[in-house]
């Protein structure tokens, strides 16, 4: 990289120091490699060295908590079984069990997710019928609840979070940045510590807004060692990659150049 930065703006030492700093987030684990929100894809995602895990909570027919994105098991089925079934949140948990999805296995529960993993995780509420379940586990967890982040693009879903575990940090997730709709009056009303951006309207003057708020500021996805250049760049805390590993490697060649 030579002495300074991409562009020449920032020099090679600070920019080392923000790629040593910079919050590394598995996507659903590190699900380029392993099923998504699968025990086997946390594991790996814990080989890589993350600083955090990012996964979805839903709620079954029966309130248990489960550990999915979609609303359906479609995508992730393993076999034609679990395809074309009504959406997880009217099965039961028993139900589902018997369904076997690409890892092999049956739908992770959040309660199984907290006890295979030992770092940070971001807990996206997908949706928020589960909060109060989630709330008497973690109440009975302290040690997990320590370690969590809720994240939504629901608005209602985080202040309801805020009203169940008021102790336990929240941050706003959308998928572009919106210039027409000031943010920093939302994450107040959220009391959101934090801001996680898709790309897409994100420019430095908005960093600066969010950073000087004393927020933190993720971009994702991280695809691309330009895209960790432009984050490093702009003063971003952290991101998020289907490839934690890969991006873990572009923060120490850039840390450590030559």
């Amino acid at each position: 990289m030579g002495g300074v930065s991409v562009g020449g703006r920032l020099p090679a030492e600070e920019l080392a120091a923000r790629a040593e700093r910079f919050v590394v987030v598995g996507h659903r684990g590190a699900m380029a490699h392993r099923p998504e929100n699968s025990l086997a894809s946390y594991a790996l995602a814990e080989e890589a060295r993350v600083d955090q895990i990012e996964l979805d909570i839903r709620s079954t027919a029966d309130g248990a908590v489960i550990v999915l994105h979609d609303a359906t098991l479609d995508r992730v089925a393993g076999d034609e079984r679990g395809r074309g079934l009504p959406p997880v949140g009217e099965l039961t948990l028993a139900q589902l069990q018997e369904i076997p999805l690409d890892s092999g296995r049956s739908v992770l529960t959040f309660a199984e997710a907290c006890e295979a993993t030992t770092v940070q995780l971001q807990v996206e509420i997908k949706d928020p019928t589960c909060l109060p379940a989630v709330a008497d586990y973690l109440r009975a967890n302290p040690g997990h609840a320590e370690r969590m982040v809720f994240t939504s693009f629901q608005r209602p879903a985080l202040s309801q979070a805020r009203e169940l575990l008021p102790q336990i940090s929240r941050g706003l997730i959308v998928s572009r940045h919106d210039a027409a709709e000031p943010i920093l009056p939302v994450l107040d009303d959220l009391d959101a510590s934090a801001y996680y951006s898709g790309w897409d309207g994100l420019d430095q003057q908005v960093v600066r807004e969010i950073k000087d708020s004393g927020r933190e500021l993720h971009a994702w996805p991280i695809r691309s060692r330009e895209d960790v250049e432009r984050a490093l760049e702009w003063g971003l805390d952290g991101g998020t990659a289907d490839d934690p590993a890969q991006l873990r490697a572009w923060l120490s060649e850039i840390a450590n150049p030559g």
